[in-house]
């Protein structure tokens, strides 16, 4: 449903540092995710935020179940530290050689609430997959990673290869007993997308659909049509130019290094590479195949893991 725009560079819009994003940030850079309460006082004042500002943040964190505190020592929390592993992998994705396969996922729960619909929308996203169109979510599958347990009852896992040279999708295997076209159309109501067999199946053939076993496989093997000629390429290439905002994505990043290559103070350098870490978090992490010439999102990420190392040995007086 996303479609490629121009990338033209443009301001960026940096968010201003608060004292939580400040402790959030230094101690997500950590390992062990953890300082003393003294040492914090001590490093955030170079980002310009106050000591007592410090303190009333670290008692609303607490509080809030952001940190946990033992004699004097602030660390990140269960759920912050799933965050850390999260923008961890963002920085530093498992991949595995591509083959031409497209996972896809296909919304088969029905009857769910908005605020239901949004979560799942949400967690699919950052799964790096994008919405073909309604309730159909694919992305190349060069990714190592585990599917979230909780989405096994709201969603079915198949594999394809987009159509040579129509554009669309074709999954092989075959057909999907009970598994019809309408069946692609999980939330039938005219405010959420096209009906089921109207103009919004265009280009995906579902006939032939087989639903993928609960652990990912690990497509090694694969016939000439997965993705050898140049009609394939140029297909799945075709394919993540219509899914992903590439040149707007490439624009921002090539931005960001430009900006933080110019700039020397510590809280706008600061500033700037926490905005390239949600920035990576944004990044569908393509086959380079896939990929517009120069890309940049490995720049991106050198530079972010320098400026992590740089924090942690000359900011704090550590090393990892």
């Amino acid at each position: 449903m996303q479609t490629n725009v121009s990338g033209r560079p443009t301001e960026l819009e940096l968010r201003p540092l608060s004292a939580r994003s400040v402790v959030l940030s230094l101690l997500l850079g950590m390992d062990p995710p953890e300082l003393p309460v003294k040492d914090l006082v001590r490093h955030v004042e170079a980002f310009g935020v106050a000591g007592s500002t410090l303190r009333a943040a670290l008692s609303r964190m607490v509080s809030a179940g952001d940190l946990r505190r033992a004699n004097a020592v602030y660390g990140l929390s269960d759920r912050l530290l799933d965050r850390r592993r999260r923008q961890d992998e963002s920085v530093h994705p498992e991949t595995r050689p591509w083959h031409g396969d497209w996972e896809m996922v296909v919304v088969t729960a029905t009857g769910r609430a908005p605020a239901e619909r949004a979560d799942l929308r949400a967690r699919l996203s950052a799964l790096r997959l994008a919405e073909l169109r309604e309730g159909v979510w694919l992305r190349p599958a060069n990714l190592h990673r585990t599917r979230p347990p909780g989405l096994g009852p709201t969603v079915q896992y198949f594999t394809g290869h987009p159509d040579q040279p129509a554009g669309g999708m074709a999954t092989r295997g075959r057909v999907g007993e009970g598994l019809e076209t309408g069946d692609l159309e999980t939330e039938n109501s005219a405010a959420e997308g096209p009906a089921a067999g109207s103009s919004g199946t265009k280009g995906l053939r579902t006939g032939d659909l087989t639903p993928e076993d609960p652990t990912p496989a690990d497509h090694t093997a694969k016939d000439p049509a997965a993705g050898g000629s140049a009609a394939a390429h140029s297909a799945a290439r075709d394919l993540a130019t219509s899914l992903w905002p590439l040149d707007a994505w490439a624009a921002t990043a090539e931005t960001l290094l430009a900006h933080i290559e110019r700039t020397r103070e510590p809280a706008d350098r600061f500033t700037a590479l926490a905005a390239a870490v949600r920035h990576l978090l944004a990044d569908p992490v393509l086959p380079p195949e896939l990929l517009p010439e120069g890309w940049p999102g490995p720049e991106l990420r050198a530079t972010y893991t320098a400026y992590r190392r740089e924090l942690v040995e000359t900011v704090l007086g550590r090393t990892d």
